[in-house]
Order: structure tokens, then sequence, then C-alpha cells
């Protein structure tokens, strides 16, 4: 991947995880560029199809692309960053990332999202007053 095209992914995210939005800053582990849609399943690295993703939810995901909704278990696609809206699928209670949707709900899911040091870490960032970014 070119630096042009690294440049552009982060400048677009802001330097936060396009997933769980924690900043890099706060993250002691570099964040990586993401194929949304990954190339085993014919995603191209173009701009349209990569995102900023922090090592925990990069790592959770995987080349997953779908997965069982928690309370439906129906199949859903997962949060696509670049063709979907955080706050459609997403809100935030206090350091907690909430699904509004099946596709937020399950996101969160298999991307463990709401793991404990995860939370722990909102908490600290939010107490800091730098979370969640704006």
């Amino acid at each position: 991947m070119d630096a042009a095209l690294t440049r552009l992914v982060w400048q677009r995210a802001k330097g936060c995880c396009e997933y769980c939005q924690t900043p890099q800053a706060a993250d002691e582990i570099a964040f990586q560029i993401d194929h949304v849609m990954a190339r085993k399943h014919g995603g191209p690295t173009t701009v349209d199809n990569l995102c900023l993703s922090c090592f925990h939810c990069n790592s959770s995901k995987g080349s997953d692309i779908a997965t069982l909704a928690p309370r439906t278990r129906r199949l859903v696609p997962l949060f696509n960053p670049r063709r979907q809206e955080w706050p459609r699928h997403f809100r935030w209670e206090g350091a907690y990332q909430v699904g509004r949707t099946q596709i937020g709900d399950a996101t969160i899911v298999l991307l463990k999202i709401n793991d404990p040091f995860r939370v722990d870490l909102r908490e600290t960032l939010i107490e800091e007053g730098v979370f969640p970014p704006v």
C-alpha cells in the first residue's frame, strides 16, 4: 500500500478507529489499515474499501464480513464505515458502545468492542475529556 493511500485513510479517520472510535494517541499498539471487505473475499486495496482500525478491533474482525445478530441469531453484515454512518448503528452510554441496529449489535459482539479493558480505557479518556471524539 502506498504512502499517499495510507495517509488518506489516517486523515479521513482523524486518527481514530472507525469501529470503536478509540484514538491512536490513547492506544499503545499501532493502528492498522483494515480491508472492510477482506482481500480473500475479493475486496480491493482502494480508498473505498479501507478503514483505520485499532489492533483490538482488527484482530477480532479478521476477514469476517458478517456474523449472527445476538438477538435474532440471523446472519447480518458487519458495520461498513465506507458505506454506513457510525451514528446510525451505534451510540455511547458512558464508556459502553451500544448498538442501535442489528448490524451495530453484531459488530460490537464480534469485535469485542465492550471488552472490559477497552471500557476501562474509554472511562479514563472520558475522565480526561478526550472521548468520545467529536
